[in-house]
């Protein structure tokens, strides 16, 4: 069937006036000088045929008037002496001035409004280079660009560049509100699918520094949102090694939940791709601060940017004893050699003679601050060790509430934990799916008792009843199996901390540790007495945040949260001293510590165990000829290979 004429021209306009914003502005223009020649030439042409109607006697007058008439209704009171007919056309060209004028400035207020709304949205190109990138939003992400603030200290200037799918306002608003000073660092939000090959061109993903993958839900989602958001970190990697022509030379650290994606992640066999599940870490790290208390202390200083660091660090070694390093170096804790033919090995044999081009692990304020001397700096003097071990013995660990972590908790315990050891879990009308968690536990853990006790932590009877105080360990967790804001998990967890302060009467005996998923309640639950707390969110953080800068430092976190390699434990000075007090230099507590064949990284001060402004009593990396008073309920804080 044949198009008419009139078929033919909408459909042509359709798809001219489709095109945007230009081609609507072309054509209101196009309508205006039309309307403009038109209404022009209606005037000459009655002047010419009737004469006695030019009143004005140039006919370039004439043409001036009507384009004043249509851009200007003030103007036409010009044509006040006009002949009747021309004040006609003159009120014509007044009405058709308006008409399309109204037009272009509707069309250009519009216009503006959409350009306006594009900035708030952020959807222009991203012109920054060696920028840290970060993929996604959730909760956690303030506290990483806090990390990477403080990271980036030491720069001029320095940038993060965010790419979510957030309302752009939302996502500054935030960050402006919590981080209202970015230092060195500047801050830039835009919104868009971080799966995209052209948003992440926008953002300029090839000249990006490091990219960090955010998870977009919480870890109490439900198993398909997990899955989704782990399908969409999976395409994001796809997406930007695709924007760097098929190989990728970024490193590009990524939260994933699930294990068979993190092996999906492995089958592209790039080093410079790491997939962690942070909650795996947070159980490990729960289990280590249960047997240790302070630990989280030593990690919150570790993992952050703002304080000591481990580097790893190339020199000339000159052949220098492993052990007897420390002493050459003005300031630095050595913690292990690595290499890529063996990997890391942290506290080497006693016989470790370093060689020049060796990467030694270090702990120290900055890498800047590693220098090696051409002689010892320190010697130490030796000190008689008492050399005695603590014991194991069974444990009662009672856990108030539940969440991923309790699992890894449960799990990771088990390799610490002496056979009969028992678990109690106490959870307010427990679902289907924690029944069937629990009986999996139960079924593979035979030596170790672990119940699963229906009843609310909530409600102080119930505390009453099951009476905590016959507890060594008593654990906070997420209160619901459902998805919350980590605000209402922490306010949960506030109100159970305050009612065990009243029901438990010995916390000598019993060690109270939760979790605190927001580290702005920090303040709040230090008035609670708790012996420990996880500032989960914060720590994950850390190590996204540090990962980003130094992927290699991996290999340092696979060790120590492992239960197989060394670890760093917070142990008391009764198992390495006879006499109290001691009076002696930080150089001799290192050394002996290197006696029990472990790496002293620094000391805590039991009486100021509540001290929020002395960091708990925690102090690492002390100048080695710091004096320092040891007594009977200070703590060595070590890398070994045991808690005993």
């Amino acid at each position: 069937m044949k198009n008419t004429f009139k078929e033919k021209f909408y459909y042509r306009l359709e798809r001219f006036m489709s095109k945007g914003g230009s081609s609507i502005f072309l054509s209101l223009l196009i309508l205006f000088i039309l309307s403009f020649l038109i209404l022009m030439g209606l005037r000459l042409l009655l002047i010419t045929l009737f004469p006695s109607l030019d009143y004005t006697g140039n006919p370039f007058t004439d043409i001036w008037l009507t384009f004043l008439e249509m851009t200007s209704t003030g103007s036409m009171g010009q044509d006040n002496n006009a002949p009747t007919w021309l004040k006609i056309m003159t009120i014509i060209s007044g009405l058709t001035g308006v008409i399309l004028l109204s037009m272009l400035i509707g069309f250009i207020t519009t216009s503006l409004n959409k350009m306006l709304y594009e900035f708030r949205k952020g959807r222009g190109k991203i012109i920054e280079t060696n920028h840290t990138l970060i993929l996604g939003w959730n909760e956690r992400v303030v506290d990483i660009i806090r990390e990477l603030i403080l990271a980036n200290e030491s720069e001029r200037k320095a940038s993060v560049v965010i790419l979510a799918e957030q309302d752009k306002e939302y996502m500054d608003d935030m960050i402006s509100k919590r981080l209202p000073n970015t230092m060195t660092t500047e801050i830039i939000a835009t919104q868009g699918d971080y799966a995209n090959i052209n948003e992440l061109q926008r953002v300029n993903v090839q000249e990006a520094k490091s990219i960090i993958i955010l998870a977009n839900c919480t870890e109490s989602a439900s198993i398909e949102k997990k899955v989704a958001s782990d399908v969409q970190c999976i395409k994001s990697i796809l997406a930007i090694t695709s924007c760097q022509g098929g190989k990728n030379i970024l490193p590009i650290v990524a939260e994933v939940f699930t294990e068979e994606k993190r092996e999906i992640i492995s089958f592209f066999e790039d080093e410079n791709i790491i997939a962690i599940d942070s909650w795996t870490i947070m159980g490990k790290l729960l289990v280590q601060t249960s047997l240790t208390s302070g630990l989280e202390m030593v990690y919150n200083e570790i993992l952050s940017f703002d304080g000591c660091e481990v580097y790893f660090h190339e020199d000339q070694w000159n052949n220098v004893d492993f052990y007897d390093l420390a002493y050459y170096l003005e300031d630095g804790i050595p913690l292990g050699i690595y290499s890529e033919e063996v990997g890391l090995i942290l506290r080497p044999a006693r016989d470790t003679i370093l060689k020049n081009g060796d990467q030694v692990v270090i702990l120290a304020e900055d890498d800047s601050t590693i220098k090696l001397g051409t002689q010892k700096k320190f010697s130490p003097k030796s000190i008689p060790l008492k050399d005695e071990k603590l014991a194991q013995v069974q444990k009662k660990i009672l856990i108030l509430g539940w969440h991923k972590v309790a699992e890894i908790f449960i799990e990771e315990a088990t390799d610490y934990l002496i056979k009969d050891s028992e678990f109690d879990i106490l959870f307010h009308e427990p679902t289907d799916e924690l029944r069937k968690i629990v009986k999996e536990l139960q079924e593979e853990y035979e030596d170790f008792t672990i119940n699963l006790i229906d009843s609310n932590p909530l409600a102080i009877e119930c505390l009453h009843e099951i009476n905590p105080s016959q507890y060594d360990n008593v654990i906070v967790l997420s209160q619901s199996m459902k998805e919350e804001s980590a605000d209402k998990i922490d306010s949960d967890t506030l109100i159970i901390l305050l009612m065990l302060r009243k029901v438990i009467n010995d916390f000598e005996k019993t060690h109270l540790l939760t979790q605190v998923l927001n580290s702005e309640n920090q303040e709040i639950i230090n008035q609670t007495d708790v012996d420990d707390f996880i500032i989960s969110n914060k720590l994950i953080t850390m190590i996204l945040a540090q990962l980003s800068e130094e992927p290699l430092i991996k290999t340092f976190y696979d060790d120590i949260f492992s239960e197989d390699g060394s670890e760093i434990y917070v142990k008391p000075t009764t198992l390495y001293f006879e006499e109290f007090p001691q009076k002696i230099t930080f150089a001799e507590a290192m050394e002996i510590a290197n006696k029990r064949d472990e790496i002293c990284l620094g000391i805590r001060k039991g009486n100021l165990s509540k001290d929020v402004a002395s960091n708990f009593g925690v102090t690492l990396n002390l100048e080695k000829d710091a004096a320092i008073e040891l007594n009977e309920n200070d703590f060595l804080v070590v890398l070994s290979e045991d808690e005993l």
